[in-house]
């Protein structure tokens, strides 16, 4: 139920993120920020079958974006939970494509830090969920799930390298909770 994403952006340069499958026939969501700067976008599922994706909607501020797979059918929805019944410590599973293409599909396991975390991304406030589950560059859009396999957030942001001063920060990674994300995708 999670697709790799292409973003093209010139002819030689795309941004490669994860989506998460929303409708059979080929509605999905993923972050904005892997879209923006985009002059056509793809997707490929895990079967190796390819789409070209349209835009539906997007939001910056929240950063999230619907997109529809052209031609798509007999797709397989993610299962969405309720991320208001997430706990801290609960463990959690990242699904994405870290670093590109070459590793997509990666599976990795983490807890949940915190919920409801104010975190302040590209001058933007946003509430999240914290994980430690390995998150890197092309996990942008992809799915945080519960031991059930149900969506519980699209993941977002991580801090990385020097983001304190002189301290190297690791396994702090942000996740949209899926329950703020389903009332800005009906929107979209």
């Amino acid at each position: 139920s999670t697709v790799t994403v292409i973003a093209v952006e010139g002819e030689d340069s795309a941004s490669v993120g994860t989506g998460v499958i929303l409708t059979e026939d080929g509605y999905f969501i993923t972050n904005a920020h892997v879209i923006a700067g985009g002059k056509s976008c793809w997707i490929a599922t895990d079967m190796g079958q390819t789409y070209d994706a349209e835009l539906v909607g997007y939001d910056t501020d929240r950063d999230l974006a619907v997109l529809k797979a052209v031609g798509a059918e007999g797709l397989t929805p993610a299962e969405f939970g309720d991320s208001d019944y997430c706990a801290v410590g609960e463990t959690v599973y990242a699904i994405g494509n870290p670093l590109g293409v070459e590793l997509r599909g990666t599976f990795t396991q983490g807890m949940l830090s915190a919920v409801n975390r104010t975190l302040m991304v590209d001058g933007k406030s946003m509430t999240v969920l914290q994980t430690t589950a390995a998150l890197n560059n092309g996990n942008s859009g992809g799915a945080l799930i519960n031991k059930y396999g149900q969506v519980v957030g699209i993941t977002s942001a991580k801090l990385s390298g020097n983001a304190f001063g002189s301290a190297t920060v690791e396994g702090m990674g942000f996740a949209i909770p899926i329950n703020t994300a389903k009332d800005i995708v009906d929107e979209l």
